[in-house]
């Protein structure tokens, strides 16, 4: 028998109304030709269902089971890759992180560093806690971020003013060479009249652990520097710190178009499989309207 879906026969002999006999004779037939013969000797039901399945999907469901998820598959095998890319927008976000499971832990990292920082940021805030952030951060992330040109620089100073002064003696004595022994409104004073390179140096020498302080007080005021962080230094840290299972769930909070351009990236018969989970009225729907090519195929056998 030609046709590839072995569930259609069935639908299609209770359908017609066949017997038995009649449809052994019907074994090495398509399912066009077993509705044209039918059709031909009468069958009302036969001419009804070849007017019917390029319309109605509901009857394409039932023709091919397309509930069954490898009914589909036999379908979606037969389909080239950029038609199958056309079906990805169909996916649900729960589907497409079920598709990153193809991928490797390395190739979801390579997966992280092609979208916008801000989708990003989003997902590492999802499996890290502000203060987890700055903990694993590199120090010459810090350093980048607190002397990086966009800085607000009354705002960084404004922070100082809850760092001990032992450690802001220690910033002014790292430019001067002198020992000081003011406090902490006259040590931040100096700091902010130094010129750009001691300033930037004074910043740089300060304490880490105070500067992973400073910068959590400064960031947690304005969330906008996490941008400020290199996409290798996130990816670094995830791949590190958290296991494959957790980044993806943490990757549900991106955009489903950047999840649907991970899923072009699935090798043609993955991709396939993934989209077996596509809602099976709108996989009929698009087979009749989208693919109409694809289902003539099939019923040509």
């Amino acid at each position: 028998m030609s046709i590839a879906i072995s569930s259609t026969l069935e639908y299609l002999q209770s359908r017609l109304n066949i017997p038995d006999m009649k449809m052994q004779v019907y074994a090495d037939k398509s399912l066009e030709e077993i509705l044209e013969a039918e059709a031909a000797e009468g069958n009302q039901a036969a001419i009804q269902l070849a007017a019917d399945m390029f319309s109605d999907p509901n009857i394409l469901i039932e023709l091919f089971q397309l509930a069954d998820p490898e009914n589909k598959l036999i379908i979606l095998q037969s389909m080239t890759s950029s038609q199958l890319e056309k079906l990805i927008p169909m996916l649900e976000t729960n589907d497409m992180l079920e598709g990153l499971q193809f991928f490797t832990q390395d190739g979801l990292m390579e997966l992280l560093k092609d979208i916008p920082k801000e989708e990003l940021v989003k997902t590492v805030f999802q499996m890290f806690s502000e203060e987890q952030i700055i903990e694993f951060m590199p120090e010459k992330e810090i350093d980048k971020v607190l002397t990086g040109l966009d800085m607000d620089k009354e705002l960084l100073l404004r922070n100082l003013k809850s760092i001990p002064e032992i450690y802001l003696q220690q910033m002014v004595e790292s430019v001067t060479g002198e020992e000081q022994d003011g406090n902490c409104t006259e040590m931040i004073g100096k700091i902010a009249q130094f010129g750009d390179m001691d300033y930037k140096k004074a910043i740089t020498n300060l304490q880490p652990v105070q500067k992973r302080e400073l910068t959590l007080m400064i960031t947690s005021t304005e969330p906008k520097y996490y941008l400020n962080f290199s996409t290798e230094a996130y990816t670094h840290i995830i791949n590190r710190e958290r296991e494959k299972d957790d980044i993806i769930k943490s990757m549900g909070v991106i955009k489903p178009e950047y999840l649907q351009k991970m899923m072009e990236k699935l090798p043609q018969d993955l991709l396939a499989i993934v989209i077996t989970q596509v809602d099976t009225d709108k996989f009929a729907d698009a087979l009749i309207n989208k693919f109409p090519e694809t289902l003539a195929k099939f019923i040509a056998g």
